[in-house]
């Protein structure tokens, strides 16, 4: 049974139209005009329980609208929608304690209180048992090292710290489900790295089923195998993340450090788009030819000492489809 069924789910806004010029702004105070914008149009999805799945697209493409429906912080203007097998906007009090929520640019903690105070209250709001709370304290506290901030006010703590703190705060009543929201925006790369394998333990060791929308493309890579793209209200893509990359993100690349030097080391399959010293990188299609029978065709004809294959780039591929509408 999915944990995440959504069935022609919609969200529409209606706008006031604004006129411009002099003669505009007396219509806009005498008649206001209002349009319709369809922020979630129609989208369907499921999630099975324990699946880490990224959700992606430009800004204002609807991630966020979707993600406070399945929150239960909108209601939905059409379609239906099954989480954690309730209906969220109809039976809040319940669902939330079977979910967790990070925002990031929002935190879910207390500004003056410290951080330590604020997993107490939580403790306390969700009826965590103290066996348990000290539990998982001890398991977030290994892995997101906590010990030098926990008594900081959280107005003090920098936002790498916050965000260690907020998705402990989401976690420590054992949600079934939880919504990640941009959680490495704004971080350096170690805090970012922590994170990541932070999340990927939860969602191995616990099975605890995770939505991540982002704009971080290593994001995606390390961490999920499924994605779908919305955009402009439309889901384009739900599946594989390697299919995507097989289908736009372009050619693929073979670096081969060779034995010696050739003057030709040309080979069918394969274009040379680089030469240095002994080290030549070609450029083939994944549909024409794979990467291990162009391997065999060059190791039949020259002597290899090391080689690599480089895979497309994912951000540069996300933002092909973006920018090119490949998906529309």
């Amino acid at each position: 049974m999915s944990i995440i069924s959504v069935n022609g789910l919609e969200k529409h806004f209606r706008v006031n139209k604004h006129h411009r010029g002099r003669f505009g702004a007396i219509k806009n105070l005498v008649s206001r005009e209002v349009r319709v914008v369809k922020a979630v149009d129609a989208i369907s999805f499921a999630v099975q329980p324990g699946e880490l799945v990224g959700y992606l697209g430009p800004n204002g493409a609807g991630k966020s609208t979707t993600i406070k429906m399945l929150t239960g912080l909108l209601v939905p203007s059409g379609g239906e929608m099954i989480v954690n097998g309730r209906i969220p906007w109809q039976e809040r009090r319940a669902y939330v304690n079977r979910i967790g929520a990070v925002f990031g640019q929002r935190t879910t903690l207390w500004w003056d209180l410290p951080v330590i105070e604020s997993l107490e209250l939580l403790q306390h709001i969700y009826k965590v048992p103290p066996a348990q709370f000290r539990q998982n304290m001890d398991e977030f506290n290994a892995m997101l090292e906590l010990t030098p901030f926990l008594n900081t006010p959280v107005r003090s703590l920098s936002l790498g710290q916050r965000m260690r703190a907020d998705i402990c705060a989401a976690l420590l009543h054992n949600p079934d489900l939880l919504f990640l929201d941009e959680p490495t925006i704004g971080l350096d790369v170690v805090a970012k790295e922590r994170i990541r394998r932070f999340i990927k333990h939860m969602n191995r060791e616990r099975g605890t089923t995770i939505l991540l929308t982002t704009h971080d493309m290593a994001d995606v890579q390390k961490l999920c195998e499924r994605v779908m793209i919305i955009d402009q209200g439309k889901l384009l893509y739900d599946g594989n993340l390697d299919t995507l990359q097989t289908l736009f993100g372009g050619k693929r690349e073979l670096v081969v450090d060779f034995a010696e030097r050739y003057d030709e080391a040309s080979i069918d399959g394969a274009e040379v788009v680089e030469r240095e010293n002994g080290r030549v990188t070609y450029q083939f299609d994944r549909q024409t030819i794979s990467a291990s029978e162009l391997i065999g065709r060059l190791s039949n004809r020259y002597r290899i000492q090391d080689l690599a294959v480089r895979e497309p780039d994912i951000e540069a591929t996300i933002r092909r489809i973006y920018e090119e509408s490949l998906l529309s």
